[in-house]
């Protein structure tokens, strides 16, 4: 159970980053954003977890908000995995989750 919640948290925070690596690049380089080549690598990094908000969010939410829905989603389930993470640590013992 812990090597599943660890992936899981893994997986969240890589995606997160790369969200947040992506909005960081795209202030950056501007209206050239597309053009960068790192830009394309954190999009390609995120796109399936936006798509995943398109599917869940009703189509009123706009093309661009998408990547900031994602990523407040990514982040509720990261606190939502970490507290899993930490309330499996107690009930085995600290000494097994390192």
């Amino acid at each position: 159970m812990l090597l599943f919640i660890s992936a899981v948290k893994l997986i969240t925070e890589i995606a997160l980053l790369a969200l947040f690596g992506q909005w960081v690049l795209g202030l950056l380089a501007g209206q050239r954003k597309d053009q960068n080549l790192f830009y394309q690598v954190l999009q390609m990094i995120g796109k399936p977890f936006v798509k995943v908000v398109r599917f869940v969010t009703p189509k009123l939410v706009l093309e661009r908000h998408l990547p900031l829905v994602a990523f407040l989603i990514l982040g509720f389930v990261w606190v939502g995995v970490t507290l899993a993470k930490v309330n499996h640590c107690l009930k085995i013992g600290v000494a097994l989750c390192q």
